[in-house]
């Protein structure tokens, strides 16, 4: 397996992270993801570790706080051979200072994860997304404190803006606080949003990426086809609404794609839409989910290989979407206006 560093943190992490939002599967929308309970988790960790993946990612949020409870009995006695990533802001009640990011929240929400985790501390703490009513003060310096408490060893942020995450590292830097060494986001052959503004910040702060829904919200997973149904057992019957939406045509364009390349590398198209990602400037970690044992050992299997730059380009070219305003106009002066090559290129 190999290892990358966090951004330009000293931690290394490998290219792979499984995610536990299918621990618990409380609720409807949580539920269609998946229900694995203590025994089958305890399972697929097992799997992970012997392949070398060491990273899990949850939140507080994830059923509830039932991801991280069953996360923490399948980890038992090997804490200090995992990494944990979690995650605070997003409302776990009805009362009014339980969500956010203000000092109140992220204290008593971090706790509550380090109680539900069974440790004593977390590894990487992220911001969920972005509070725009707490000054940014306010919370780095909570997650500063966090960090000098031991609580948290390495501060990250999801679902933020370009200017949401500049603005927080610059006060980091003018405090010398604890800084975001990492953002996780959304991105995947079928969104590639990430790379106009946040892929350019990442590489130009030495913010490194973790990727979520590398499978485009369950439609790269290989069941989809143009002018087929949705397979009988998809997320999106019921989620598909509330992710990213994506026109049918482009989605059966890049499916093509990946067919295609699928019949020349004998690999499937989760795995070729993992491993494209894994070649893309400032992604460390790609999070995987499974349902069950076969689905993640699927998962892992994206490793080891690499895709060719012919096909990589393929990829690139099935899948490039419309420049927004004002990266089709800073193409016409690329030469003094530099962007990550050959991402940007038209």
């Amino acid at each position: 397996m190999e290892f990358r560093r966090l951004g330009n943190t000293g931690l290394k992490v490998p290219v792979l992270c499984f995610g536990t939002g299918t621990f618990g599967g409380s609720g409807e929308f949580f539920g269609a993801w998946g229900q694995t309970e203590v025994a089958e988790a305890t399972r697929l960790l097992d799997i992970c570790l012997e392949a070398g993946v060491n990273y899990f990612d949850t939140a507080d949020i994830y059923s509830k706080g039932l991801s991280e409870e069953i996360l923490g009995k399948a980890i038992g006695n090997r804490r200090h051979e995992v990494i944990i990533s979690s995650k605070g802001t997003f409302p776990m009640s009805d009362a009014p200072n339980s969500v956010g990011s203000s000092r109140h929240h992220l204290i008593n929400a971090c706790e509550a994860s380090l109680r539900r985790l069974g440790t004593d501390y977390i590894d990487v703490y992220h911001l969920h997304g972005f509070d725009a009513l707490t000054p940014v003060e306010e919370t780095l310096h909570t997650l500063n404190t966090l960090v000098d408490s031991g609580k948290v060893r390495y501060i990250a942020c999801s679902n933020f803006s370009g200017w949401h995450l500049m603005k927080s590292l610059a006060i980091s830097e003018k405090y010398g606080w604890a800084r975001y060494g990492s953002h996780q986001v959304y991105y995947s052959l079928i969104g590639r949003d990430y790379e106009w503004e946040l892929m350019p910040l990442g590489l130009d702060q030495g913010v490194g990426a973790t990727i979520w829904s590398p499978l485009g919200w369950g439609r790269l997973t290989g069941k989809i086809r143009r002018g087929q149904p949705l397979p009988e057992v998809s997320r999106l019957h019921k989620t598909g609404d509330k992710g990213p939406q994506v026109s049918d045509e482009y989605l059966y364009t890049v499916i093509d794609a990946l067919d295609e390349i699928a019949r020349e590398t004998g690999k499937t198209i989760p795995q070729i839409a993992i491993n494209w990602l894994l070649q893309r400037p400032t992604v460390a970690s790609v999070i995987i989910g499974a349902r069950n044992e076969e689905q993640l050992r699927q998962n892992l299997a994206a490793v080891g290989w690499n895709l060719t730059p012919d096909q990589v380009a393929r990829l690139d070219k099935a899948s490039e979407p419309a420049a927004p305003y004002p990266y089709w106009h800073q193409r016409q002066f690329a030469d003094r206006n530099p962007l990550p090559v050959p991402y940007y290129q038209s």
